[in-house]
């Protein structure tokens, strides 16, 4: 006889059972299941570090032909002391401008130089210069040179006698040592040069840093400070050129993480920038960009690629309201593939952190270019999957970037048809994929794959908006595709837990409707997610259940539940998983609540072991004291009690009742024989 309170538990709904009335959205269903939805996170795209330093790595979409050199030919060295008549093309071009029109305009604003102090100081050394036949003696000459004409205030352009100075300099750039060349270098640069002066201290630089050994050579002598120092002081446009061997040399190093903290405290960070706006300012006044100015951006974005692994360089760029001005750029250089696929970089990294998401998806108009460049790019694995992998970060927790990003022109067709291009890819694998070059450079099976799995996540956190999940459950092609990944990706044998447990949570927000549901039986969709509760995953035997769960509302569905032992395995998740996991168990007593609905023997719905297993574990897992008897710290604890309390013991007591309430546990008799 059942008691009252029974009767009354009996005539509880289904679990998920939309209301007659009106019908629940999907995040008010997957809300009523579990409160906040689990979010999961894919692995950042990975950047091979490249071997060999040069301008433009292997990737670049520039041909040899339209590029500037990354190596000089060099037409042989010269001993320290041999004649001025074997020079290299580098002393030349630095010697033909010591006398040098810019300089003639120079003079008349030139400072005295204390006569004394000259002879005295700076003469001695440059005879030491001239004649010294020891590299070291010369090397540690130059330091001297330095200190010297610092404490004479002789650096800079506007002084007299610079000339004779720089004369002497420029007949030992050609030496052949590196550590000489950098002393060198240096000096040079402080005696601010122009033109082609400097675009050839750059280049000398740049040539000396593409050897990472000369790395510890150049931190010695604080180039990066002299470095800095052109791009900060010097005009950008008189000197695009040498701003770009420059910045290639920044580049270089700042793929050393013994540089990092160094050039961001120097001011690395806020100098890069501003060289983008500047770009940005004179492109918008142009209406065209500089000559090289591409070539530079590649340069400056791929240094910051390399600084925001820093927190303090993270920091200055939301200081300095930096991603508009890297959203600008894009836009103005959308046709340049490297500039996009760097920046695209940076915000892969950037976005992984929450405080720079917030920054970047507050920015409205970063969706539609976003939409742009999958538009432009559809076919470039390496540049696309970050924009969707940045998709993903900024949809993943921001209602709002949800819906803003919906509300753009052509946003769910853009990524139907980039599910469509690389599930095609993926789908065929074993055959060659686009035409001419593209053919050579199509994506690898795995990228494609991987391309598919950022993208159903991106899909999975849109359909978590009220209104925007219907939408996309709405329609049919976009299910389809998404079924038709579930089986691409091998749920059953893929070792790529990234794109099972993301297919399953798209079908977790999407099962809410009725045709989707009937779509997934008629598939046997539902037999891999039975399976996948043997997956021994917690997060995928989370999702998996999800959908078992929304499936069972159906009376005529809830007998796939015996299909591959679909009873036993839910009740092992709830042992394997309930005393660390009340959500999960959650989730499993609703399914099992909703597949007993029209239970009349416990032992005939469940089957013997399960429902005396599920008696047991029950009793156990109701026991406030040895539920929550984890060795947890008191935060966790308290967390697992408010999940227990709210989520797990109100369902699991309605289901233990439910059970007790049609077992027996009387012995079967014997049958007669006769």
């Amino acid at each position: 006889m059942l008691s009252p309170n029974d009767k009354k538990l009996e005539k509880l709904d289904p679990f998920y059972r939309p209301s007659l009335s009106k019908q629940k959205t999907s995040a008010e269903i997957i809300s009523e299941a579990r409160n906040a939805l689990r979010t999961v996170r894919t692995q950042r795209p990975f950047t091979p570090r490249e071997d060999l330093r040069k301008l433009f790595g292997p990737a670049s979409s520039r041909t040899p032909e339209n590029r500037p050199p990354s190596s000089f030919r060099d037409q042989g060295k010269r001993r320290l002391r041999a004649s001025s008549s074997s020079r290299s093309p580098e002393r030349r071009r630095l010697d033909v401008r010591a006398g040098s029109k810019a300089d003639l305009q120079e003079k008349n604003t030139e400072i005295e130089v204390d006569e004394v102090f000259w002879n005295t100081r700076i003469v001695p050394i440059l005879h030491d210069l001239e004649k010294e036949e020891n590299i070291e003696m010369v090397c540690a000459a130059c330091t001297q040179l330095h200190h010297a004409l610092e404490e004479g205030n002789m650096l800079g352009n506007k002084f007299k006698r610079r000339s004779i100075l720089l004369k002497t300099l420029y007949k030992l750039v050609d030496v052949g040592s590196d550590l000489l060349s950098l002393k060198l270098a240096k000096i040079i640069l402080a005696l601010k040069v122009s033109g082609k002066n400097l675009l050839n201290v750059c280049k000398l630089i740049f040539k000396i840093s593409r050897s990472e050994k000369n790395d510890s050579l150049i931190r010695n002598d604080s180039i990066l400070e002299s470095l800095l120092e052109v791009l900060r002081s010097e005009d950008l446009q008189a000197n695009t050129e040498a701003f770009l061997y420059c910045m290639g040399t920044i580049k270089f190093i700042s793929g050393n993480s013994e540089f990092l903290h160094e050039m961001i405290g120097k001011g690395a960070v806020e100098i890069l920038m501003n060289l983008i706006k500047q770009v940005n300012e004179n492109t918008k006044k142009s209406g065209t960009s500089l000559p090289n100015s591409g070539h530079l951006l590649v340069q400056v974005t791929a240094t910051l690629r390399n600084l925001v692994d820093s927190p303090l360089a993270r920091s200055k760029l939301l200081s300095i309201n930096a991603l508009p001005q890297l959203c600008t750029i894009m836009e103005q250089y959308i046709g340049d593939k490297d500039v996009c696929t760097n920046i695209a970089r940076i915000f892969s990294k950037l976005t992984s952190y929450h405080d720079c998401c917030v920054a970047l998806a507050s920015y409205s108009r970063c969706y539609a270019l976003f939409l742009n460049l999958i538009n432009k790019y559809q076919k470039k694995q390496d540049l696309v999957v970050r924009i969707v992998f940045i998709l993903g970060n900024l949809t993943a927790k921001n209602n709002q970037a949800r819906e803003q990003f919906s509300k753009e022109k052509g946003s769910i067709p853009t990524l139907l048809s980039l599910f469509h291009t690389f599930y095609k890819l993926d789908l065929h694998s074993g055959k060659h994929w686009g035409e001419g070059d593209e053919r050579a450079k199509a994506p690898r099976p795995a990228q494609a794959e991987d391309v598919l799995i950022k993208l159903t996540r991106v899909l999975a956190n849109l359909a978590i908006h009220p209104g925007v999940g219907p939408a996309i459950a709405a329609h049919s092609h976009i299910v389809g595709l998404l079924l038709a990944t579930l089986v691409l990706l091998k749920l059953l044998m893929s070792n790529n837990m990234d794109g099972i447990l993301e297919a399953v949570r798209v079908f977790g927000n999407l099962s809410q409707d009725h045709d989707i549901c009937d779509f997934i039986v008629q598939k046997n969709v539902h037999k891999f997610m039975i399976a996948l509760l043997d997956a021994k995953h917690q997060d995928i035997c989370f999702s998996a259940c999800g959908v078992l769960l929304n499936l069972t509302v159906d009376r005529d569905k809830r007998v796939i539940l015996k299909e591959g032992g679909g009873i036993k395995k839910l009740v092992d998740c709830l042992r394997d998983f309930g005393p660390t996991d009340w959500q999960l168990a959650c989730l499993v007593c609703k399914t099992l609540w909703n597949f007993s609905e029209n239970i009349t023997n416990a032992s005939s719905c469940f089957g013997d072991e399960a429902a005396n297993t599920l008696l047991a574990l029950l009793s156990s897992f109701l026991d406030e004291e040895l539920a929550l008897n984890g060795s947890f710290d008191q935060d966790l604890k308290n967390y697992h009690k408010l999940h227990w309390e709210t989520e797990f013991r109100p369902v699991a007591q309605q289901l233990l009742n439910r059970i007790k309430n049609h077992h027996t546990f009387l012995e079967p008799l014997p049958i007669p024989s006769f």
